[in-house]
């Protein structure tokens, strides 16, 4: 069996929200070490196939004539109901999701393999499907829409869950549940996003919404449009929170002056911008409310 990984710890949705991008999944476990490319076009003087670790010596009681891979995923199967998933290691999660791609072969080179490439397991789940499609270890493939949707939905269901734990609850009852909801479904997001999280006049959280997708360092926002979205949900105050693809949440004279301005639309229609969180990367956050600026 090859070395273990390091383990470490990171809703009712209206309409135009978008699941992204948790809590149950680690953080990340080791920097990209392989470059990336599709099989389908590869790039140029890079291969199509993930880079794999070397055979392991076959565990005790195993033999040439008898491969590691024999009974393989009974074994996963029965821990896993047996002890939990903390008796799992995450390729080996991994792998039990990789077992619907692949019938026959050994999956356990491909599981390795794509969180070596995406950091940890939450990366590779809500990895976008340009980038899983292709992908192949060990004559394994994400090659088709079957394969890279029997990922994403892992993540897909995991980052839901997390939604409804925090939509119609009362937010300052919630609060680490909400910020590990936005760290999971923005973190890992490769360019900028805008989301408005509504709430009531008794501060529970009635929607959800994107509100703009921009670029890695730049998110289009008004003011005007944030106002008016609040006013037909009925809400009485919003919390604003971007991500930073750099994964540093340092706000920036941007981010501030940004903020100051959807501040002086809200007041005068009687909405509070009860505060404005930046989601940078290893359950890093700055908080507006916290630091001051609101």
């Amino acid at each position: 069996m090859a070395g273990k990984t390091e383990k470490s710890g990171t809703g009712r949705r209206a309409a135009g929200t978008g699941l992204s991008d948790a809590n149950g999944f680690p953080d990340l476990l080791a920097s990209v070490a392989a470059p990336l490319t599709s099989a389908a076009e590869p790039a140029a003087g890079l291969p199509a196939e993930l880079p794999v670790d070397p055979p392991a010596e076959p565990p005790v009681g195993e033999t040439e004539d008898e491969p590691h891979y024999i009974g393989h995923r009974d074994r996963l199967r029965r821990r896993f109901l047996n002890r939990g998933s903390d008796a799992l290691e995450d390729y080996e999660l991994l792998e039990m999701v990789l077992f619907a791609v692949s019938a026959q072969r050994d999956v356990k080179p491909l599981a390795k393999a794509l969180i070596r490439t995406f950091g940890d397991l939450w990366g590779v789940v809500n990895a976008p499907p340009e980038r899983l499609r292709g992908l192949k270890a060990e004559g394994v493939s994400l090659g088709t829409d079957n394969a890279v949707a029997t990922v994403r939905i892992v993540g897909a269901a995991a980052l839901r869950a997390m939604q409804k734990r925090v939509i119609d609850r009362p937010v300052l009852a919630s609060w680490q549940a909400l910020l590990d909801y936005c760290a999971a479904a923005m973190a890992h997001e490769p360019t900028e996003q805008f989301r408005l999280l509504f709430l009531d006049r008794k501060n529970i959280l009635i929607a959800d919404e994107v509100q703009q997708r921009g670029t890695v360092d730049h998110t289009p926002v008004y003011p005007r449009e944030v106002v008016k979205r609040a006013l037909e949900l009925a809400a009485s105050s919003v919390i604003l929170v971007h991500n930073h693809p750099s994964g540093d949440p340092t706000p920036s004279r941007a981010d501030i002056e940004m903020t100051k301005e959807i501040v002086r639309a809200a007041n005068a229609v009687g909405l509070t911008i009860h505060d404005h969180l930046i989601i940078g990367k290893g359950g890093r956050h700055t908080s507006f409310k916290a630091q001051r600026l609101l």
